[in-house]
């Protein structure tokens, strides 16, 4: 597990992280280590997703405790690619974080049940 993965995620949730992310990519995304920083700062982003294969994982590793002192729930997925595809980023794009800014009404069901089940990871 990489320096910045604090709780490991099974395969179902991370389908239902990249579903959401998916229901929400015609929403307002911040991508990128420093746009998700600034973001979760500032408490404005309502979830945040960090890739597990992040290298160098110092890109990242702040993140998660800047969303613990936030109060903002964050997620991990296996793959930068595929967080990139799954947020409707240009071919060959890669994302290391993104946060999402604005759940959409039809997310908002699968957005509590992964703020759910990543919590009960956490504990």
């Amino acid at each position: 597990m990489s320096v910045h993965v604090k709780f490991e995620t099974p395969e179902a949730v991370a389908t239902k992280i990249y579903e959401l992310v998916q229901a929400c990519n015609s929403s307002k995304i911040k991508k990128g280590a420093n746009e998700v920083t600034k973001a979760a700062l500032r408490k404005n982003a309502q979830i945040v997703i960090l890739a597990e294969d992040v290298n160098p994982p110092e890109l990242v590793h702040h993140i998660p405790l800047i969303c613990d002192d936030a109060g903002i729930p964050y997620a991990y997925v296996p793959s930068q690619e595929f967080l990139a595809k799954e947020a409707n980023l240009p071919g060959g794009v890669k994302a290391a974080t993104i946060a999402l800014m604005d759940i959409n009404k039809g997310a908002k069901e699968l957005f509590d049940e992964v703020v759910e089940l990543v919590g009960n990871l956490k504990a």
